[in-house]
């Protein structure tokens, strides 16, 4: 791991969404998959952390930040992370932002730049804890 004082760069930053079956754990996924492409952070595979794969465990040990984005308060992304002796830096919970959990497979689309906007939040200095665009981080 570099020195704190080292700018942090997107290699430096992972994304470890739930994924889970409902609106709001598959706009986690969502989120993760357009901040990767657009440069800010990397999606992560949390199976291979919740299989304990060593690769994958030793892997996401390197990261500066990481980030759980979970869809609802069970917080299996968290969850996985601790049973594999794993910190997050962040932890974010749609629901806790204002998102309604509903069995829908399919997010509303202008939830995504919201979420992607809570996620880039909890890198900044700043911190802001705002309702739905911000970070709920707790921090």
């Amino acid at each position: 791991m570099p020195p704190p004082c080292t700018p942090i760069a997107p290699s430096d930053i992972i994304i470890l969404p739930c994924s889970g079956a409902s609106n709001v754990g598959q706009l986690t996924n969502m989120a993760g998959v357009e901040l990767t492409r657009e440069g800010f952070g990397k999606l992560y595979c949390l199976a291979g952390i919740a299989t304990g794969l060593a690769t994958f465990i030793s892997e996401a040990q390197k990261a500066r930040i990481i980030i759980a984005v979970d869809g609802c308060q069970t917080s299996c992304a968290r969850l996985v992370m601790e049973k594999n002796g794993l910190a997050c830096t962040h932890h974010l919970i749609l629901t806790d932002l204002g998102f309604v959990k509903t069995a829908d497979l399919v997010p509303d689309p202008e939830a995504l730049q919201l979420v992607k906007d809570a996620i880039q939040a909890c890198c900044t200095e700043a911190k802001p804890i705002v309702r739905l665009g911000g970070c709920m981080c707790g921090i």
